[in-house]
């Protein structure tokens, strides 16, 4: 009688024990599963400011690249007038020397007040130093250095601009995709934390618990590693 009192005593502890067990393990699920939905939303919206980010740096990196080439073939036009020009400065110059050479020096004197309006009337800033640079030194004006480069400074500084924007919007791409492969890992967590109650044997869910705590601590390391947005701060959704 005894003995078998004993052995009942000994049962209800074991299944007092393997209720308390049990009891852990479901809040151990539930708190993971909580914090797994949470990283889970975090990753996703992460992710979709990435997105925006690189559509809005696309966007921007080809107006830059239209105005660019817009600017690039403006620059072009004025070389050429420029050239054109030079070629009229460079006719009135001749003119002078040959009025100069025949004695006719009142000429002269006219066709370098005409010279002097021309150019006053119809060069740049930069290009009337060229000009006055190049006659000085019986050069044309493109030969003086770096001249030729100052017609498309501006346009290959935009272009420049859109290049590095680009890149901007092609790492914003990538981090969003590895924003979305963290946001696949959790829901793997999440489909795996819900199976565990599926088996009965609490080897088995120990098994299956384990693997999603291991996914969870690899996806939110691998997560840690990703640049944020640019500019990225809390402060900006609700300040406006």
């Amino acid at each position: 009688m005894s003995e078998e009192v004993n052995m009942k005593t000994e049962v209800t502890t074991e299944e007092k024990k393997k209720g308390i067990s049990e009891e852990k393990l479901e809040l151990l699920i539930a708190i993971l599963l909580g914090v797994t939905a949470i990283l889970t939303a975090w990753a996703s919206w992460i992710s979709s400011l990435h997105g925006g980010n690189q559509a809005t740096n696309y966007t921007e990196s080809n107006n830059l690249s239209s105005l660019g080439n817009s600017m690039y073939n403006e620059a072009a036009q004025n070389y050429m007038q420029d050239m054109i020009l030079w070629n009229t400065i460079n006719d009135y110059m001749v003119d002078r020397e040959v009025a100069e050479l025949n004695g006719n020096y009142k000429e002269a004197e006219l066709i370098k007040e005409q010279l002097e309006m021309l150019i006053a009337d119809n060069c740049t800033d930069e290009f009337e130093e060229a000009v006055y640079w190049a006659i000085d030194e019986g050069v044309t004006p493109f030969d003086k250095e770096g001249f030729v480069d100052s017609y498309y400074e501006r346009a290959e500084e935009t272009l420049a601009e859109a290049d590095e924007i680009l890149e901007q919007g092609k790492l914003d791409n990538a981090h969003g995709d590895a924003y979305g492969l963290v946001s696949v890992l959790y829901s793997v967590v999440l489909f795996l934390l819900g199976i565990v109650g599926i088996f009965k044997k609490t080897k088995n869910r120990m098994i299956v618990l384990i693997v999603s705590v291991v996914l969870l601590v690899i996806a939110t390391i691998y997560m840690a590693t990703i640049p944020l947005p640019t500019n990225f701060s809390f402060a900006n959704f609700f300040v406006h």
